[in-house]
């Protein structure tokens, strides 16, 4: 190993949009330039199998709480890690990560990155009132859009700390249009049938019941429409695919609306669907949005976070307020009408991809962070030295 040693904390390796961006950071890191381990606080997800596949040393440190005697056994285990390893750089990702490991790493680890991703509406004050304290032992607190920047400067953080790097898209998972037709075939829909689809994880922050209000509100004007709903939910919240599905056979929704579960072919139902639908409650910058974006769907979102950083109304899809069903049946009701005008926005929002939210500007971007730091830290420690 010859490059500066990186070890990602993450609390678990599901597929959402944290994990995404952090594990399409670590398939495009210079491996010439950094030598890069994992490790989270449970061994749940899809990708731990990659990290695997790939030879990328991964380690659990399990916790039943913060509070409690094994957790800080967990961080004293981390602590020793670190130190054996000369890992030169500790990025934490998310409450979890960063709240077990950037207070330990500071005592070895010449650089610790903490990373919010959001503006946290399910913690408790507690919880940010502790985070926030984590985050003071931090050299950077990388966030992904400025919308984060300014609740955390109100909230209280270091101003100079912050740094925005925003999400990156892979632009050619979306290079090749596919046949619409295969993925109605594929699901059992009619191929004519127009899709408005959501490509979430199935949390209630999601704004999945929304969605299903508006798609209900559809109904009578438009008969032919199908309506699509991507994603899994959490380990911990199973029950809650059951609450939807049994809103939508309340709604009188059942035989209109399909239920896919997780899928490995989100580039192909992105760009094979007629509306992409973000009805979130609260996002940072969503990776689905700018999925959305780079495959060229006309786009419905809810007006929250980061999203108008990326999406500006009118120009390259259309915002709606968070929660408002008819709103945002109007909205897609108004893209279903006007083909030339849901065209338009779908060509405009990929170029905003292209022009603004690359992975290589993302990749770039962050290993110049990374250098930058290790590089002030070896000159302050020359400096102490002299």
């Amino acid at each position: 190993m010859t490059g500066v040693r990186v070890l990602n904390v993450v609390p678990t390796l599901m597929c959402g949009g944290t994990e995404n961006q952090f594990m399409t950071l670590s398939r495009r890191l210079d491996p010439t330039r950094f030598d890069l381990e994992f490790a989270c606080l449970r061994r749940w997800g899809p990708f731990v199998q990659e990290l695997v596949d790939r030879g990328i040393p991964l380690a659990e440190y399990p916790i039943p709480t913060f509070r409690s005697v094994q957790a800080l056994a967990q961080q004293a285990r981390l602590v020793r890690h670190i130190s054996r390893q000369r890992i030169q750089i500790v990025h934490a990702y998310s409450f979890y990560g960063n709240v077990f490991a950037v207070p330990p790493a500071r005592l070895v680890a010449p650089v610790v990155i903490a990373s919010i991703r959001d503006c946290a509406p399910y913690l408790t004050p507690m919880q940010q009132r502790v985070q926030r304290y984590a985050c003071q032992f931090a050299d950077c607190v990388l966030v992904n859009a400025d919308a984060v920047r300014d609740w955390l400067i109100g909230e209280g953080y270091d101003r100079s700390k912050i740094v925005v790097i925003r999400n990156g898209v892979d632009l050619t998972r979306f290079s090749r249009a596919p046949d619409p037709r295969v993925m109605r075939r594929e699901l059992g829909l009619p191929i004519a049938a127009p899709l408005v689809a959501v490509v979430s994880r199935l949390t209630r922050l999601k704004g999945l019941e929304t969605f299903l209000e508006a798609a209900t509100a559809l109904k009578s004007s438009h008969p032919d429409v199908r309506f699509l709903i991507i994603g899994e939910t959490a380990p911990n919240d199973t029950a809650y695919l059951e609450v939807l599905t049994r809103l939508a056979a309340d709604l009188g929704m059942a035989d209109r609306v399909t239920f896919t579960g997780i899928r490995s072919d989100v580039p192909a139902l992105l760009s094979s669907v007629d509306v992409s639908v973000m009805p979130s409650l609260n996002e940072a910058l969503s990776n689905v949005l700018l999925e959305s974006m780079a495959a060229g769907a006309p786009t419905v979102a809810t007006r929250v976070g980061g999203t108008p950083e990326a999406l500006v109304d009118n120009v390259a899809g259309l915002l709606v307020a968070p929660g408002d069903a008819p709103a945002l049946a109007a909205a897609i009701g108004r893209l279903l009408d006007d083909r030339s005008l849901a065209a338009r926005l779908g060509e405009a929002a990929r170029q905003v991809i292209v022009d603004r939210f690359s992975v290589d500007r993302m990749v770039t971007s962050t290993e110049q962070l990374y250098l930058e730091l290790v590089e002030r830290k070896l000159r302050t420690a020359l400096k102490a030295s002299a």
